[in-house]
């Protein structure tokens, strides 16, 4: 696919018309398409982004995707041939692929990774953690959705329950957004390492039952602590809360209003939604969502997510080291030390990164399958330097 910014000239006239101040035009089936120099980016700095990807020095990116203004100004798509870059990991029990040779779980598999059924629905992996997070939103707005300082057991038979004590007790619906639930949990490991604890979920039968019988490190609030099995929590939650699956009210209270109609979303063996990296949208779609928080839950003149609600999705609500903090299941990104501005961003395994940067009302996604330890990879530092680079017309 071409690049946005080398699109026919014949195109000019339409594309300055989309450009025009005021012109507001929420992407549905399609985005808005625009130059990079008519939203102040300079389009230079984006072929040398291109070219850089295009050249293998980050190596496997899949896509990348820049708007400004509501604006399309950039697309890309980088074309691997995954069979033939894991085709024999995907055959050989060990790694990224233990338990499931043939399913949805095989990571090296490219029946299901990292294209479903290799269309254009890319696997988001733990962006879905923020979506989901998005969801919960929309069912908040909505009323549906209990106080954010529910206790995590109220939606449990504790007698069912192992490793029982009272920080387990103090454990909110809160303290799962937010990653500070005090699980003794490791997921420091590579997800090929059986230490890891998702990788470990992921291969027993009852994600839920694993995560919840879990024993406590440390009391729910007090410090950061990644844990995917806190993310999957919410699934079993959002049902029991609202007796509705968080796919299908995503389907109907989301995705719709955003024209967004074609996606997928792996499920547990339990049948539960994969609500820590189970979720594939395109690119655009994906930019949508984030889009939409870029407008403070406004969409088309709905307000699908209260301003409230993004603005507490979006501030600092935990370190997680410095210039990095986590909202509900957002990483923010400080990028101007002089005075520091967040970007908001989603993060998932194999280079997943969807941007927002607030200041310059932009919107950026790229996709990537770096899975292997060791292999070059773009880092969000380096995308979110970039870009802020790009941009010409500062606001």
């Amino acid at each position: 696919m071409r690049s946005i910014h080398s699109l026919p000239a014949v195109l000019f006239f339409v594309l300055n018309y989309l450009s025009l101040p005021g012109q507001q035009q929420w992407p549905q089936k399609e985005w808005p398409v625009a130059t990079p120099a008519s939203q102040g980016v300079n389009a230079d700095s984006l072929l040398a982004l291109d070219e850089a990807i295009a050249g293998g020095k980050y190596g496997h990116v899949d896509g990348m995707l820049i708007t400004r203004n509501g604006k399309l100004i950039y697309q890309k798509m980088y074309v691997h041939d995954y069979d033939k870059i894991y085709g024999d990991s995907a055959r050989v029990r060990g790694g990224l692929n233990q338990h499931d040779p043939g399913g949805p779980y095989n990571y090296f598999n490219p029946w299901w990774h990292p294209y479903y059924h290799r269309g254009n629905l890319h696997s988001l992996q733990s962006v879905t953690k923020t979506i989901t997070s998005v969801i919960i939103g929309v069912a908040t707005t909505r009323k549906e959705f209990p106080d954010l300082s529910t206790s995590v057991l109220s939606f449990f038979d504790t007698t069912q329950v192992t490793n029982l004590d009272n920080r387990k007790r103090k454990m909110t619906i809160r303290h799962l957004l937010t990653m500070t639930a005090g699980f003794n949990w490791d997921e420091g490991f590579h997800y090929s390492d059986p230490r890891n604890d998702c990788s470990v979920m992921e291969a027993s039968f009852d994600w839920i039952q694993y995560v919840i019988n879990k024993p406590m490190a440390g009391e729910p609030g007090a410090s950061f602590k990644y844990n995917s099995g806190a993310s999957q929590l919410l699934s079993y939650i959002f049902r029991k809360a609202t007796g509705k699956d968080i796919e299908e009210y995503a389907s109907q209270y989301l995705f719709s209003p955003l024209g967004i109609t074609h996606y997928f979303w792996k499920r547990t063996p339990t049948g539960l939604a994969d609500t820590e990296g189970g979720l594939y949208l395109a690119a655009a779609d994906l930019a949508k969502i984030f889009y939409l928080f870029l407008k403070d839950g406004s969409w088309s003149g709905q307000q699908l997510i209260t301003k409230e609600w993004v603005k507490a999705s979006v501030t600092p609500a935990v370190s997680v080291r410095p210039g990095v903090d986590y909202g509900y299941k957002w990483w923010l990104y400080e990028y101007d030390p002089g005075h520091p501005k967040y970007v908001w961003a989603g993060s998932g395994f194999g280079g997943q990164w969807p941007i927002v940067i607030p200041e310059y009302d932009m919107v950026a996604v790229f996709t990537g399958w770096n899975i292997v330890g060791g292999q070059p990879s773009l880092r969000i530092t380096e995308a979110i330097r970039r870009l802020v680079n790009a941009v010409v017309e500062k606001k």
